[in-house]
């Protein structure tokens, strides 16, 4: 990979900040941010101190999306893959996900992968700011991040249509009224707001956390019944963990517990 980096990491905590940093190309995503991407969520995934991911972007513009002149001379007969081997997909398309929450901060433009990256993620907070397309139509070519499956499921048919299939941009507001974002804040707060939430599930037990999130995506992905039928061996894995220990000591003491993961 040659070149600056395109994405920045840094540590809060137990949080990994992963900041898109192609700022001269609206954080346009061409292969190298991609796959510098995706090491920051594998080292998110597989780092026992890192607990939540937040992904914002430096600059004006969350992202224009793909960066079409590097990545549509890579489609091949077989599609595109751009994650490399063993690494988590940001996108959790073609690859495996990263177990643990992600957060994402969202400001000016946010197109194409972009809203894919959103609807992969677990909270979202978008800059008042912020407009968002999923635009791939009027380029010839169908959303292949995830979007086709997701968007239905998350704000419904109707909306997801809407969008998908007209490729027109919406703001803040309408991405907040059917449910792709959690929250709108003042441009210039987003990511301080999205820090705060991520530093809050930071703060809970790790396991029970992971455990949340896999079972929702069991639901999601396999059906209620296959979800359902996993709780109770989950809750003994738990309950006989330290961080299930910590926590009734920490309420019986009256005091917030500090997890070990563990």
């Amino acid at each position: 990979m040659t070149g600056a980096s395109r994405v920045i990491v840094a540590r809060d905590g137990h949080v990994l900040l992963i900041g898109l940093d192609r700022v001269e190309k609206r954080n346009a995503a061409d292969a190298a941010m991609i796959a510098e991407l995706a090491d920051a969520y594998t080292r998110l995934d597989r780092d026992d101190g890192l607990r939540v991911g937040l992904v914002f972007a430096h600059g004006d513009h969350f992202t224009a999306g793909l960066d079409l002149a590097d990545i549509g001379p890579r489609i091949g007969p077989d599609g595109v893959d751009l994650i490399p081997a063993d690494a988590v997909d940001p996108w959790a398309v073609r690859g495996p996900a990263c177990r643990k929450p992600i957060v994402v901060a969202v400001q000016g433009t946010c197109l194409t992968l972009g809203v894919e990256l959103v609807l992969a993620a677990d909270v979202a907070v978008a800059a008042d700011s912020a407009s968002f397309a999923q635009l791939e139509v009027s380029r010839g070519i169908l959303p292949f991040g995830g979007a086709t499956t997701r968007l239905p499921a998350r704000v419904g048919w109707g909306d997801a249509m809407r969008w998908m299939l007209t490729g027109d941009r919406f703001d803040a507001a309408e991405a907040l009224r059917i449910g792709l974002v959690q929250e709108v804040v003042p441009h210039g707060d987003h990511v301080d707001r999205a820090l705060a939430i991520a530093r809050s599930i930071a703060a809970q037990a790790p396991l029970a956390v992971q455990a949340v999130l896999a079972n929702s995506r069991t639901a999601a992905s396999e059906g209620t019944t296959a979800a359902h039928g996993l709780l109770q061996s989950e809750l003994v894995r738990l309950a006989g963990s330290d961080d299930a220990r910590l926590g009734m000591e920490a309420f019986l003491a009256r005091r917030p517990a500090e997890f070990t993961g563990r």
